[in-house]
């Protein structure tokens, strides 16, 4: 992903709402299996990671971006953004090939 995909993404990441929380029971295979759900529905997701959490920000990217096939597109404070082109054609409402 270059520079300029990257901030066009974090752009549209602003107005998203979190709609995951990852606290004390850390990142678990159901998480996961739902936030790969998640991408597949909306492409890009915004994920807050609680102060309960034994991992920090970085390792909960990191762990998740791994395990859906995601890409990070930004960490910042206690919040997580990530993108995935989704699996259904329907669903891709996002083209990042057209900016260079």
């Amino acid at each position: 992903m270059t520079s300029k995909q990257r901030s066009y993404l974090k752009s549209l990441a602003v107005n998203l709402d979190t709609i995951f929380q990852i606290g004390k029971g850390g990142v678990t295979d159901e998480i996961c299996y739902q936030l790969l759900n998640a991408l597949n529905a909306k492409e890009l997701i915004k994920i807050k990671v609680l102060e309960t959490s034994p991992d920090s920000v970085r390792e909960v990217a990191s762990i998740v971006a791994d395990q859906t096939g995601a890409e990070i597109v930004q960490t910042i404070g206690t919040k997580i953004v990530l993108y995935r082109v989704s699996d259904n054609e329907k669903n891709r409402k996002i083209d990042i090939k057209r900016i260079k």
